[in-house]
């Protein structure tokens, strides 16, 4: 068992910046790929990004290609995210999630532990 704990989130101007963190416990999580997921009011979750087990190769929703880096430290048994130029449309509950497998993937079902969310609100 996989628990996870996300911290960063907070109220934010447009245009600027947060550093999302999320630290595991339970097992080591240096092994498998993890991933940012967002949900805003009244919408679905949606990815944002994922980083496979070594830290390379991350993937990213369209969104936020550019803005948004995704990061780990397997050392620490943890997973970063730094939001910059932050827009109100990124507003939402922000998950950090693990999955089984070592490769990194924008699926949500394929992820098994999620975090309790973190809330990123950005004003205009």
């Amino acid at each position: 068992q996989v628990q996870l704990v996300e911290s960063g989130g907070g109220l934010v101007q447009a245009g600027g910046s947060l550093r999302l963190s999320c630290v595991a416990s339970g097992r080591s999580v240096s092994g498998v790929a993890m991933g940012w997921f967002r949900q805003a009011p009244g919408k679905e979750r949606e990815f944002v990004a994922a980083i496979n087990w070594s830290g390379n190769t991350p993937k990213y929703a369209d969104s936020v290609k550019g803005r948004f880096t995704i990061s780990r430290d397997n050392a620490k048994n943890s997973l970063y995210l730094q939001m910059n130029s932050l827009e109100p449309e990124d507003t939402g509950l922000y998950y950090c999630a693990s999955r089984q497998g070592a490769l990194a993937t924008p699926i949500s079902s394929l992820y098994k532990y999620w975090g309790q969310g973190t809330q990123v609100t950005v004003a205009s």
